[in-house]
């Protein structure tokens, strides 16, 4: 991996969204990279707020109304686009969700991390809250020590880099088109195709679980009424 290229889909919760962007370029990284944001059919009001934080901060914006007028989520899309661009420029494929905040050294650092371990398929940063805590998605490790784990269970994709290896293996574009997320399908396939995930437990991001995508809390609220939205509307298909 020569370089990286740093992805945040997005659709509106611009303020969370912003403080993702602002994170990841006021970090300490060194190894070449291109941010991109994916804009995902957010309101024309939130679309002009990150068409003017491109301009000011200096970000890749793109607006997915341009490229396809599939319905969001386009998460299948962003993700066959960033591979074809990953694999063209030699670069690791870091995905850092609207709902994450970075650490200064966390990119360098995951980055350094994945490249010390040749068998690396997936390197992933443990998500924490304002406590440091670790949260949601990765509450089986909360009891873990702060140093390097090989993992088994599936990685969600909050903060999470697919090495150079592993895209060139997997074409995203055999992903089912009738699923919505695919953290799951990609970090177990990633085991399939003999590579090792890592869990770095010594690298916190900061977690918002589902500030994106709010109705998502009823899960812990009203799980009836999540469940409901989930199977009748077909919502959050994994």
């Amino acid at each position: 991996m020569k370089q990286l290229i740093i992805i945040t889909p997005v659709k509106d919760s611009i303020d969370l969204t912003l403080q993702t962007v602002e994170a990841v370029l006021a970090s300490d990284i060194r190894v070449p990279f291109v941010y991109r944001v994916y804009n995902d059919f957010s309101t024309p009001e939130n679309t002009a707020r990150l068409e003017d934080a491109a301009g000011r901060l200096g970000f890749e914006l793109v607006n997915l109304s341009d490229v396809t007028d599939h319905p969001s989520p386009n998460y299948r899309l962003v993700l066959q686009m960033a591979q074809a661009d990953a694999i063209k420029a030699d670069a690791g494929l870091l995905i850092i969700e609207s709902d994450v905040v970075v650490k200064k050294d966390t990119i360098q650092q995951l980055y350094e991390g994945a490249l010390e371990r040749p068998d690396c398929g997936i390197a992933a940063a443990v998500t924490v809250d304002e406590q440091e805590n670790v949260n949601f998605p990765y509450l089986f490790a909360r009891k873990r020590e702060k140093r390097v784990y090989a993992e088994k269970k599936r990685f969600s994709f909050c903060c999470s880099l697919l090495t150079l290896d592993f895209l060139k293996r997997y074409d995203f574009h055999l992903l089912d088109p009738a699923k919505n997320w695919y953290d799951v399908t990609i970090s177990h396939r990633s085991l399939k195709e003999g590579f090792t995930n890592y869990l770095f437990m010594n690298l916190t991001v900061l977690h918002r679980p589902h500030s994106s995508r709010p109705w998502k809390l009823l899960k812990y609220t009203n799980p009836w009424k999540y469940y409901w939205l989930k199977y009748t509307k077909g919502l959050d298909k994994i």
